[in-house]
């Protein structure tokens, strides 16, 4: 079955998208129920090609609304720039309290590139060479800013330790970019970062950037395959593989419970469909697969995404988390704040930092604004 890793806790996330739905109070009421069952975090997917509200603005507004469960939408790196883009993602973190992911994808098509004219659709390779490149300069943005940069003491009118702000000054293929940022560090140096690894082209992408990679997989020798791709080209990169957390991404209907058990559903497991491998059965069925995979060390955890989102969601939390949770498999409750946290990965250290022993050095001071 492919390397065997140490079994590390179960991690369970959940997408909350709602097709035709315009305002964000649906989308976070979804938040909340998935936070009730301690899950890891919550998706909400976008793209320029279908109608529908921001999905970094719906989990913003989700952000007061919960307290621990991670928000993590997805921004595409095509037809944007990327020093807005990391501003946003660093601002969800800062309003979420270090709570926030970026669900790095690329845009294909060419009705997304006609509606901003500057372009035509690029070959997929490119476009995710490209969000190679975003994803690298966004973690130097993110470091821009050391922890403490940020004085504030108006008595003194000292606002800023400018031996803690660093320039940056980033070439791509397609894009260039200087800083430094205009948001301070995040509360978690780096919001977390995820990447559907299923295609190629983006795996390259995940193996060096994502801190979460998912994989849409209908058995577990094919998640299995990718997980162990995934890690080794980890380690190539110069990374720790186990700083990667490898999630299947299954499609979930719960509709008609433990009946709806046909060949390739229930306890025999997903069935590959156009959509992607697609769960049919009941709570409890899917309890088992979640907790079989996980034993056998095919995965870290699961990414579930409701065909009938209100439905199935209550009945996953409800149902198959519960089960989980009775069974001593899943948390109870949020050991801590962030989405780091919840992931058991370490806060990046800041690449600028420079460090003697527990110290950091830098005194100047500036004062006023950062010009």
């Amino acid at each position: 079955m492919g390397a065997s890793y140490g079994r590390g806790p179960l991690h369970l996330a959940a997408a909350v998208d709602l097709p035709d739905c315009p305002g964000a109070e649906p989308y976070v009421e979804l938040v909340r129920l998935a936070e009730r069952g301690g899950l890891d975090f919550v998706t909400l997917d976008d793209s320029f090609a279908r109608p529908g509200p921001d999905a970094l603005a719906v989990l913003a507004r989700a952000a007061p609304a919960t307290r621990r469960i991670g928000l993590v939408p997805t921004v595409t790196t095509t037809h944007t720039e990327p020093f807005r883009v990391q501003a946003a993602v660093a601002t969800l973190d800062w309003i979420s309290r270090g709570r926030a992911g970026w669900r790095i994808d690329v845009s294909a098509g060419e009705d997304e590139a006609r509606l901003f004219g500057r372009r035509t659709a690029a070959p997929v390779r490119e476009l995710w060479q490209e969000a190679d490149e975003v994803a690298e300069v966004a973690a130097k943005l993110w470091d821009s800013w050391e922890d403490g940069a940020e004085i504030r003491d108006l008595p003194t009118g000292r606002f800023l330790d400018r031996d803690k702000l660093h320039h940056v000054d980033y070439t791509g293929t397609a894009f260039s970019v200087r800083g430094p940022s205009t948001v301070p560090r995040p509360p978690q140096g780096h919001p977390v970062r995820l990447v559907d690894a299923t295609e190629r082209q983006a795996r390259t992408v995940a193996a060096r950037y994502a801190d979460v990679a998912l994989v849409r997989a209908a058995t577990p020798a094919q998640a299995t395959a990718v997980r162990d791709e995934l890690r080794a080209r980890a380690a190539e990169s110069g990374r720790d593989p186990d700083t990667l957390r490898v999630l299947v991404s299954l499609l979930v209907d719960l509709g008609d419970g433990e009946h709806a058990a046909e060949p390739g559903h229930g306890g025999g497991g997903p069935r590959a469909t156009g959509r992607g491998p697609l769960y049919r059965g009941g709570p409890v069925d899917l309890a088992e697969l979640v907790a079989g995979w996980h034993a056998d060390g095919v995965t870290d955890g699961f990414h579930l995404v409701p065909v009938e989102p209100r439905r199935d969601l209550e009945r996953l939390v409800n149902g198959t988390v519960a089960l989980l949770q009775h069974r001593g498999l899943f948390r109870t409750f949020y050991p801590g704040s962030t989405l780091r946290e919840h992931l058991r990965l370490a806060r990046p250290a800041n690449q600028y930092a420079v460090t003697t022993g527990n110290t950091v050095t830098g005194r100047n001071v500036m004062t006023g604004g950062t010009s």
